[in-house]
C-alpha cells in the first residue's frame, strides 16, 4: 500500500511560484489523508534531486511541478528511469500536451474543433500579421498564460512583441475566439463539471488565474445543456487522444453568438492552489481536496 510520498515542487520554469503554491496546498492535504510526506524543492541541481528521491525511497511521487521541465516529459522521464510511480500523465502525453503545435496536430487528427492557428518565427511576426486580426500570440511550450498577448485592430505592439520575444524560436499565432472561457476537469476517464471563468482582464491571464479576486468561477457554467455536454465530450476525447492519465483540464472558448465551441489546450499538470479550478470542480462533485490528492497518489504509476 502506498504510504511514503515525495512531493516535488518549485522547479526552474517561469511557473516556479505557482508550483510552490501548489505544493503548499498538496503537502498538508496528503498528510491529512494519512501519507508520510517528504517535500522536495526542485532546483537546477539534478544530482541533488536524484539523491533526495533515492534517500526518501517513496512509494509514489506527487508531481506538483508546473511549466518546462516539470510537465513536459522531462521529470517524468527521470522518474521512469528511477522506476518511481508518479501522479499525472507519462512522458509522451506530457510532452505532446506541453508542445501546443504537437497537441493541436493530435486534436485535429481526433476531429476536435480548433481555432485557426499557425507557427511563426519572431522575424515573421515582426514583418507581418500571421493571421487576420484579432489573433493571439503565445509560446509553444509555456503554461499559465505566460507570454500570451492579443493583437487587435489598431494595436501597434506587434513589432515590440516580436523583438522582445524570449520564449524560444517558435511562436504560435491563433485566431482569437470571442465569447466565454470554459474549462473541464477530467478525472480518470470522467468529466467532473464545466466551469465558466469570468475576469475583468483582457483574457484569462497569469494574474487572473492566481491573484486573489483575479477571476470569478461559475460552476456549473450557465450555458445550454448541449454546449455543456459538448464541452465535456471534447475534454474527454482530448484526454484520451493525448494518452493522459490521472487528472487533466481542458480549456475551451464558447462564442454564444454563433454557438461555436473550440478546444484551446489541455493541461496535464493543472494547478492545485487555493484559487485553482480542479479542486473547485472536485469539491462540486463531493470530493474534498485531501481525497482528491489521495486519489491522484493511488493512481500514480510510471511508464507510458
Amino acid at each position: 500500500m502506498t504510504r511514503r510520498v515525495v512531493v516535488l515542487h518549485g522547479g526552474i520554469s517561469a511557473e516556479r511560484e505557482v508550483s510552490l503554491a501548489t505544493g503548499a496546498q498538496v503537502i498538508p492535504a496528503l498528510r491529512e489523508a494519512g501519507f508520510d510526506v517528504t517535500p522536495v524543492e526542485v532546483t537546477r541541481d539534478l544530482a541533488a534531486l536524484v539523491a533526495a528521491l533515492q534517500a526518501a525511497k517513496p512509494d509514489a511521487v506527487f508531481n506538483a511541478l508546473h511549466g518546462r521541465f516539470g510537465e513536459d516529459g522531462c521529470i517524468q522521464g527521470l522518474l521512469d528511469w528511477l522506476e518511481l510511480p508518479y501522479t499525472h500523465s507519462g512522458v509522451r502525453a506530457s510532452a505532446m500536451a506541453m508542445d501546443k503545435a504537437a497537441a493541436k496536430a493530435v486534436f485535429a487528427a481526433a476531429g476536435l474543433p480548433l481555432a485557426q492557428h499557425r507557427i511563426v518565427t519572431a522575424a515573421e511576426l515582426e514583418a507581418a500579421d500571421p493571421l487576420p486580426r484579432p489573433y493571439v500570440v503565445k509560446p509553444v511550450n509555456e503554461g499559465s498564460s505566460v507570454g500570451v498577448d492579443i493583437l487587435k485592430d489598431g494595436d501597434n505592439r506587434r513589432g515590440e512583441i516580436a523583438r522582445r520575444w524570449s520564449f524560444g524560436p517558435q511562436i504560435m499565432a491563433e485566431e482569437f475566439i470571442p465569447g466565454r472561457e470554459l474549462t473541464v476537469t477530467v478525472m480518470g476517464d470522467e468529466p467532473l463539471a464545466v466551469t465558466e471563468i469570468g475576469t475583468g482582464h483582457a483574457f484569462y491571464d497569469y494574474d487572473a488565474k492566481y491573484a486573489d479576486g483575479g477571476s470569478q468561477h461559475c460552476i456549473p457554467a450557465v450555458v445550454p445543456e448541449e454546449i455543456a455536454q459538448e464541452a465535456m465530450r471534447i475534454a474527454c476525447r482530448a484526454h484520451e487522444a493525448l494518452g493522459c492519465r490521472g487528472v487533466s483540464r481542458a480549456d475551451l472558448r464558447y462564442d454564444d453568438t454563433t454557438g461555436r465551441i473550440v478546444l484551446l489546450e489541455v493541461n496535464t499538470q493543472p494547478g492545485m492552489t487555493r484559487t485553482s479550478l480542479v479542486p473547485e470542480q472536485a469539491a462540486y462533485r463531493g470530493i474534498d481536496f485531501s481525497a482528491l490528492c489521495a486519489w491522484m497518489v493511488q493512481e500514480a504509476r510510471h511508464g507510458p
